[in-house]
């Protein structure tokens, strides 16, 4: 079975750090293009950040420049998205998704993980 499991969710003050791992099985993803998605209560599944197989290209919004990092260890099957200066309005589920590099961020991936909570608060 195929799966993608995002880990490393929880709470965080504001202007606090999280970071989130997702690590594939079933299958190798080492070839494909991985990205982090953030849904807000209520929103839609919004692109946050996006990174080629290879690495050396990534995509993030405006909103998480500079705030939002995606790097992956391919020997590891795993995307990470490490998460600065964290603000109430990145509260939401994170869910890690891969696919085409050029098709994630319109939100078109292959295989979409179960999700992983996120609460900024004070």
């Amino acid at each position: 079975q195929v799966q993608l499991l995002e880990s490393g969710g929880g709470w965080a003050q504001p202007g606090g750090s999280l970071r989130l791992s997702c690590t594939g099985s079933g299958r190798s993803f080492s070839r494909d293009g991985m990205a982090w998605f953030h849904q807000a209560p209520g929103k839609e599944r919004e692109c946050v950040a996006a990174i080629t197989w290879t690495g050396g290209t990534t995509y993030y919004p405006d909103p998480v420049v500079g705030r939002f990092t995606i790097s992956r260890d391919n020997s590891k099957d795993t995307v990470y998205l490490r998460m600065n200066n964290l603000k109430p309005e990145d509260s939401g589920v994170y869910y890690c998704a891969a696919g085409n590099y050029y098709e994630l961020p319109q939100g078109r991936p292959d295989y979409w993980g179960q999700g992983t909570q996120v609460t900024v608060s004070s």
